[in-house]
């Protein structure tokens, strides 16, 4: 594949025009709070299945701990991940309903406690997308933590449709107000 291997904010690829037999993607997720094991334990990492306008197909087609699958199955968390990651999405390509043109990888932090936490004490945050047959790493961002300071949500990247395949797009876009803007961002109704 004649990619980069580490990607920029806002830079993107096409997957399935390099991997013409690419049929499935794991997209991993990595971070370092450091000794910031509160943090650690409370950030959700989760994927939202988007049609043409940006929203959610549905409620059901936000994935994170309490909903594991999208409806049609292509969209999954995994429980046990491979490698390094914290979490991994597993995404079938070919199975994707026609209706979505994207998929976004979100994290966020899950409030509760009673010190506000954000993801600027993040010391690493780095999305990563996989080949699912095999788990060979095709690309990987930059480290996205630098730029951020008190945001509590970010959209780390999307899949998205393009000329009949996949692309990946490195989004990197901070949110203040955590899971409740990027539901609101994304047509989510929690």
């Amino acid at each position: 594949m004649s990619v980069p291997k580490e990607m920029k904010r806002g830079a993107n690829v096409t997957l399935t025009r390099e991997i013409p037999d690419l049929r499935g993607v794991v997209l991993g997720v990595q971070f370092d709070a450091g000794l910031e094991r509160v943090l650690t334990d409370n950030i959700v990492v989760a994927a939202i299945l988007c049609r043409g306008d940006g929203e959610a197909l549905s409620d059901r087609h936000f994935v994170y701990f309490n909903q594991l699958a999208s409806p049609d199955l292509s969209v999954q968390q995994l429980r046990e991940v491979v490698g390094e990651d914290h979490d991994q999405i597993e995404v079938d390509l070919s199975a994707a309903p026609a209706e979505v043109t994207r998929i976004v990888v979100v994290m966020y932090v899950n409030e509760g406690t009673a010190v506000r936490r954000t993801l600027g004490r993040l010391k690493t945050c780095v999305i990563r997308v996989l080949n699912l047959d095999g788990n060979a790493e095709l690309i990987r961002s930059e480290n996205l933590a630098p730029a951020l300071n008190l945001e509590t949500g970010l959209a780390l990247g999307e899949l998205y449709r393009h000329s009949g395949g996949w692309k990946f797009k490195v989004i990197g876009d901070g949110y203040a107000n955590g899971v409740t803007a990027l539901a609101a961002d994304y047509g989510i109704r929690l």
